[in-house]
């Protein structure tokens, strides 16, 4: 299993103490087993200073979850730009 990506999120409790996140993408690649080629698996892990839990996801799922994912972004980060264009229009008045 390899190592894609890891995103690091370090973060302060209530009582100022440092934490981690990490969010890890792992793939298994496809192969054949038993004369029949197989999906590979990518493993989304989540890990913090207590444990941590994973979902392994074939090649269709990992794709719907992807793609919801960008469009989600992109509907914030368009949302974020006519704020900015609010907030111009505002300063010039």
């Amino acid at each position: 299993m390899g190592i894609e990506d890891e995103i690091i999120h370090w973060w302060r409790d209530e009582k100022g103490e440092l934490h981690r996140n990490v969010l890890r993408i792992e793939s298994e690649q496809p192969q054949r087993l038993n004369g029949f080629p197989r999906d590979g698996v990518i493993t989304i892990r989540l890990m913090n200073t207590v444990g941590q839990q994973a979902i392994k996801l074939s090649p269709d799922e990992a794709l719907r979850v992807s793609t919801q994912l960008l469009s989600v972004a992109k509907e914030m980060l368009n949302q974020k730009r006519v704020l900015w264009a609010e907030q111009e229009e505002f300063v010039r008045q």
